[in-house]
């Protein structure tokens, strides 16, 4: 990483000289930038943001005012260990968000991918890992030990208890609560949360066939309509589709759950 360009940081701005920042970073008025910290070339931090170490930011960020990056987690086993935040690249973070980092009881390290939009009030918790290309809209809030994957959705005010996973390609309703995985693909709303069929026209976007459709729509109902065992389920899955990669992260999403998937 190249030394730090003082010319787009604002005079108002408070970075510490230990921090590493890339050739074309801006640092708004009156935001803080502390020791431990490296961010990426072309990320903006725009006014009063906080952002502490060790926390590593790649390129092309914006942080919208107001929030807090890198902070210590709520986590009451946390004693000051040097756990840390990793931000990819081509992230939207907007005002007053709340990103903590790790704890070593976990990985010590909360993970965010590339391209993924946080709306205002997110709160994402110690040791989380978010994908990329996935959209938290305003005041989701994960959990500690929380996963998230590529392009899943999560609704205004959706709420996700400490070590769910959110499949990969899937969406939960504004309001929800999610008590349990929602596998891949899947919709899901309500308190607590419940499926309510794939995530079709999300697929459709993102250009799945009319015949990956077809089977992933099959691979539901053997999962929810048949009265199968989670076991049982995974048996049948892999028996029927075994020709269709697109069923595997449903299979995945099965076998690697903790605490059970919505039903």
């Amino acid at each position: 990483m190249a030394a730090t360009d003082w010319s787009g940081i604002h005079p108002q701005a408070i970075v510490d000289p230990s921090a590493k920042l890339a050739e074309n970073v801006t640092v708004g008025p009156w935001s803080y930038i502390g020791p431990g910290v490296e961010i990426g070339e072309g990320t903006e931090i725009l006014s009063h943001v906080v952002v502490k170490g060790p926390t590593v930011i790649g390129r092309n960020n914006r942080i919208f005012q107001f929030s807090s990056i890198g902070e210590e987690c709520q986590d009451k086993k946390y004693a000051g260990e040097p756990t840390t935040l990793v931000i990819g690249d081509d992230n939207v973070i907007r005002e007053n968000c709340t990103i903590h980092r790790g704890t070593i009881q976990d990985r010590g390290e909360t993970r965010i991918g590339n391209g993924n939009l946080l709306m205002a009030y997110v709160h994402v918790a110690h040791d989380c890992v978010v994908g990329n290309e996935t959209i938290l809209a305003n005041c989701a809030t994960l959990a500690g030990h929380v996963t998230v994957g590529d392009h899943a959705i999560l609704g205004g005010g959706t709420m996700v208890h400490q070590f769910c996973h959110i499949g990969p390609h899937s969406m939960a309703a504004g309001g929800s609560i999610v008590l349990k995985d929602i596998p891949a693909y899947v919709m899901a709303s309500g308190q607590s949360a419940e499926p309510h069929g794939m995530n079709v026209e999300g697929l459709k976007r993102r250009g799945f066939s009319k015949e990956v459709l077809m089977a992933l729509r099959r691979a539901y109902k053997v999962i929810y309509r048949q009265g199968l065992t989670t076991e049982q389920a995974l048996a049948e899955l892999r028996s029927q589709f075994a020709d269709v990669p697109e069923v595997q992260p449903l299979i995945d999403s099965l076998q690697g759950t903790d605490r059970g998937i919505i039903r």
